[in-house]
């Protein structure tokens, strides 16, 4: 297995003036193409820091890629430290001042002396040409390992990447394949998942590896597989996907890169139906998901904020007795609550939610984390009680994707 680490440079990142996406993008890449990130790491712009990182990425990594402090202003000291590292001197390479200087004439801009420099590299790299900017590229190699330090911009670096690094790396190391298939699952825990499929897991093939990631409510099941021939790694993989199915299908809602949003919707555009929402806990949280599904207008209508007792009564029909004897935050309102959308907007389904986010207002009765969501359907309204945590955000995230799921399931007959 070819070893990667990636580097990222620049006070920006360590401050948190930056987000920085370089290095998730940078670590997919390279396992398409069978080199495997084993760590990641920020520096700041410090001489003495990047000369300490790059020695140990180099005692435990076959590939350094760093990104960042290639700009031409004093604070960006990659290049030279790079020099250091090397045991070499910056020149002007004459492929890259041909290429900067005609970047500026284009554009009809002067080019000053320090965008000249741009042009200068150290001596013992193979200059990478970059297309998209001024930043240059540069491979070095070293007792059979490869260093390659790009701009940290994600436009250039990417393109960079793409259209020239990584056909370079994989010309330089013998790789293997490497194929991930994820199962998405939803409305158990990784524990319960884990105990449900165990047997099966002991029983993977050794060159097919099982890893779980749980976020809000779900947990992805990816499976990894690593040969030499893609066809049948993926062949091997949907024959262990098929094995375990039976154990957990009515928590499967998708694969890869399947949101639950974007699964309820390829249902209800498939089936020509329609979709509104009445929210209060969620504050719309359940729509915003809804509606950051590209073509999502073709099923969704709208929805209510019901926030208060009084939208919920004027605007969806909640009686003024449900509340006064079981309260905004019961099955009886929620039930009233999706079904008043459903038939005050005409649509198909209507899914409600309502409850106590936190991180006050609960009761002993009602603690805090208390959520009722309702889906209510041609066939009729179906419920389910939530008892989430004490922390405000993710209680509305989980009960948005619950709620989501609840109208999966009611969908699905399940």
């Amino acid at each position: 297995m070819v070893k990667a680490e990636v580097i990222t440079i620049g006070d920006e990142i360590l401050f948190g003036q930056i987000t920085d996406t370089n290095t998730q993008w940078i670590s997919t890449e390279l396992t398409n193409i069978g080199i495997r990130t084993i760590r990641k790491s920020s520096v700041g712009d410090d001489e003495q820091a990047i000369l300490e990182i790059l020695a140990e990425a180099e005692s435990r990594a076959d590939v350094i890629l760093i990104t960042g402090g290639l700009g031409p202003t004093k604070d960006d000291i990659t290049k030279k430290t790079l020099c250091t590292y090397f045991d070499t001197e910056l020149s002007i390479n004459e492929e890259a001042l041909a290429f900067i200087t005609a970047f500026f004439e284009k554009r009809g801009r002067p080019m000053t002396e320090l965008n000249r420099l741009q042009a200068a590299v150290p001596n013992n790299c193979t200059y990478i040409a970059n297309r998209w900017g001024t930043a240059p590229g540069m491979w070095f190699e070293r007792n059979g390992k490869v260093f390659i330090s790009m701009p940290g911009v994600p436009f250039e670096m990417k393109n960079l990447m793409t259209h020239t690094l990584l056909p370079k790396l994989q010309a330089f190391f013998e790789t293997p394949i490497i194929y991930h298939k994820m199962l998405r699952t939803i409305g158990i825990g990784e524990s319960f998942l884990a105990e449900r499929i165990a047997d099966w897991e002991d029983n993977l093939p050794s060159h097919i590896k099982l890893a779980y990631l749980p976020n809000f409510g779900q947990v992805r099941l990816r499976l990894t597989a690593t040969g030499t021939d893609l066809e049948q790694l993926k062949k091997e993989t949907q024959a262990e996907v098929e094995k375990v199915l039976p154990l957990i299908d009515v928590n499967v809602f998708g694969y890869d890169n399947d949101e639950i949003e974007t699964v309820v919707g390829r249902i209800l555009k498939e089936r020509g139906q329609t979709l509104s929402t009445a929210e209060s806990c969620t504050g719309g949280y359940a729509s915003h998901l809804i509606t950051k599904v590209p073509g999502s207008s073709a099923y969704f209508v709208g929805g209510v904020i019901s926030y208060s007792n009084e939208v919920k009564i004027a605007e969806l029909g909640v009686k003024p007795s449900t509340l006064a004897e079981f309260g905004a935050v019961s099955e009886q309102t929620v039930v009233e609550m999706a079904e008043g959308v459903r038939q005050r907007l005409n649509t198909t389904y209507g899914i409600a939610a309502s409850g106590i986010a936190g991180p006050d207002g609960g009761t002993d009765e009602k603690p805090v984390g208390t959520i009722w969501i309702a889906s209510a359907g041609p066939n009729g309204t179906v419920t389910q009680k939530l008892q989430l945590g004490k922390f405000r955000e993710q209680n509305i995230q989980y009960t948005g994707v619950y709620l989501l799921n609840l109208l999966r399931k009611q969908l699905l007959g399940l």
